[in-house]
């Protein structure tokens, strides 16, 4: 059992791209299929499917390789169980000048930071992606 699943999600992802797997398996979580739903979204997944199990299931994710790279270079989570960080909308930070993104659950649900900023909302900085 791990404290901080969310951590756990995008540790297993590095470690995958970075040996090469085609996919990563984990627990399943409603946040983390929110995340990997905006991963999927954003073109840093090729698919995510949920396989029923024991509790929640499985989260199942199938990594995107561009000519043999791992497409996610770099993944780091930004509030910590013991630290959150709570952004309002106008204070959302930009990833390698847009050219990663920020994932932030808000109120509406677990969206990109670009897609906060549009709609005017703020929440907790949960990762960037680049």
């Amino acid at each position: 059992m791990t404290n901080d699943p969310i951590s756990d999600l995008l540790t297993r992802i590095r470690n995958a791209g970075q040996a090469g797997h085609a996919s990563v398996s984990m627990p399943n979580s409603k946040q983390k299929l929110e995340i990997a739903r905006v991963l999927k979204e954003e073109g840093y997944l090729d698919a995510f499917s949920v396989t029923e199990g024991l509790g929640a299931g499985t989260l199942n994710l199938k990594l995107r390789y561009n000519r043999g790279n791992h497409v996610i270079t770099g993944i780091r989570r930004e509030s910590r169980p013991g630290q959150r960080r709570y952004v309002a909308s106008d204070a959302i930070p930009s990833v390698l000048n847009g050219m990663g993104i920020a994932i932030v659950t808000t109120s509406q649900g677990v969206m990109t930071g670009r897609e906060a900023t549009a709609r005017k909302v703020g929440g907790e900085l949960l990762c960037s992606v680049w």
